[in-house]
């Protein structure tokens, strides 16, 4: 266990994380040349078209270190974008070192923030990385102090790097080894474990990835989830490679995958604890919280006959995406469909493109909107996710709407129509910290019904795209809202 390290990569979109990655399996020799492409770790078709990341990714590497050793390094790479931060969040539990990776030509942008503020909450240390050293508009001074202010690290830390000409990988690996603490945890306890993906698979059923706490598990072992107290047998364990590779045994602080033929989506849920039937363990694993959706929209199929695959179309899929939540609704116009709840608008076209790509359905899709709470007169608070289901005026006391706090962080030159653009959209300035003379940080209260649909899109056509947006919920607020009804032909 003291040759053991596990680490995640925490990164602004587009600052070059997938490309790192590469490098450091290309480094480890886990991956050969004729293996290698670009962003090998991104292998979803719709993750390299767009150049995200979208899924937690996790692999392990060897590497032999300067004292002679050869020391396993599990890497889990996270994305990057505000909507898939609850992947980010799993990665964080399962880790206890992260590096944080910095564009020098761009600087330290929202989500970096939002991401490393969640990797102190879990104490990991922390390894900050200069990436894209090789580029001419690189600016290492200006966006190592940022860095220095932001985590209070000395100069000499911050490790200079190039995905792309791999300067700095050796480093890297050594920083992980040698700053990075081994897992703690008890060989001897009883098995414990905590889920922190899964996938389906149609021939084995659900593959379940898992970074084990304490114990060990050996293969054909029975074991059985905390949550559902159900038992299954380990028909296969082991570690995560480019490809599965089975072993006999696991131990505490190692990452892997155990296959034991569950076939119902439903049975296995992100973040819940394994243990083993025969020593369990009393205790659940803490530290990850649900996820909950931000904004709803309804999905159709175009033909209503489809609607029972569409079902299991999107039970598959929320295997794998566990931010996704939906129930059945009906429509007087498009018949029977979901009402599903995203993380926001990008998740929400990530969705629409899988369920074409990986299952053919094609569906209908209604404008996004956001959930309400009618407070009726005998102090009934009904949960409103669509305007018709709203009372009659009299019927109500008041209604309260989802607000957020949104965290912008702009070049100076762009305070103004920012500022405007949040106004119009009913927001009120909470704070304005300048980070360096010309970069801003703004915070804004604003309801979440005014971003869900094209907020981001102009804020990032006002700023010239130099704004990186971020935001949090903030609880529910009284608001001035009326239902407006419209008539076609005299009907509803």
């Amino acid at each position: 266990m003291k040759r053991i390290r596990n680490f995640c990569i925490i990164a602004h979109i587009d600052h070059g994380k997938s490309t790192l990655a590469d490098r450091l399996l290309q480094e480890t020799g886990t991956i050969t040349e004729r293996q290698l492409q670009e962003q090998t770790l991104d292998d979803m078709d719709l993750e390299r078209e767009r150049g995200i990341t979208i899924k937690s990714h996790a692999i392990q590497m060897k590497h032999t270190h300067t004292d002679g050793e050869e020391y396993i390094i599990n890497l889990i790479d996270t994305p990057g974008h505000v909507d898939f931060s609850y992947e980010v969040s799993r990665s964080i539990a399962a880790c206890e070192g992260a590096l944080l990776i910095v564009d020098a030509t761009q600087g330290i942008e929202a989500q970096t923030i939002s991401n490393l503020y969640l990797a102190l909450e879990h104490d990991l240390e922390i390894i900050p990385v200069l990436n894209k050293m090789d580029l001419d508009s690189a600016d290492p001074e200006v966006v190592g102090d940022q860095i220095i202010d932001l985590i209070g690290c000395d100069e000499s830390d911050i490790i200079p790097a190039s995905g792309k000409s791999g300067l700095g990988v050796q480093a890297i690996l050594k920083a992980v080894i040698d700053k990075v603490p081994p897992p703690k945890g008890d060989l001897a306890a009883p098995f414990q474990a905590m889920i922190f993906d899964s996938v389906f698979n149609n021939f084995r059923g659900i593959i379940a990835y898992f970074r084990v706490i304490n114990g060990t598990i050996n293969r054909r072992d029975r074991v059985k989830l905390l949550s559902t107290d159900k038992e299954y047998i380990a028909d296969e364990i082991g570690v995560l490679g480019l490809d599965l590779i089975p072993k006999q045994t696991l131990g505490a602080g190692d990452v892997g995958y155990i296959i034991s033929g569950i076939k119902d989506a439903k049975e296995v849920k992100v973040g819940d604890t394994l243990t083993t039937v025969e020593n369990p363990c009393t205790d659940a694993v803490t530290g990850f919280e649900d996820v909950k959706p931000m904004v709803f929209a309804g999905l159709y199929p175009v033909d209503t006959e489809d609607y029972e695959e569409l079902r299991f179309s999107m039970e598959k899929l929320q295997l794998n995406d566990a931010s996704l939540v939906f129930e059945p609704e009906s429509s007087a116009a498009l018949g029977f469909g979901f009402r599903c709840g995203f993380l926001g608008m990008l998740h929400m076209e990530i969705v629409q493109e899988r369920l074409e790509r990986e299952f053919n359905m094609t569906v209908i899709t209604t404008v996004p909107n956001v959930s309400y709470i009618a407070h009726l007169p005998n102090g009934v608070e009904q949960v409103i996710n669509n305007p018709s289901d709203l009372p009659e005026n009299k019927g109500l006391v008041m209604v309260e709407e989802p607000y957020i706090k949104a965290q912008i962080i702009t070049k100076s030159d762009y305070i103004g129509p920012v500022m405007s653009l949040c106004i119009q959209k009913r927001g009120e300035l909470v704070s304005q910290v300048y980070l360096t003379a010309d970069r801003v940080e703004l915070t804004f209260s604003m309801p979440l019904g005014e971003i869900v649909f094209d907020f981001y899109d102009k804020l990032k056509s006002i700023s010239r795209g130099y704004a990186s947006f971020d935001y949090f919920p903030d609880g529910y607020k009284e608001s001035d809202l009326v239902k407006l009804d419209i008539l076609l032909n005299g009907d509803q």
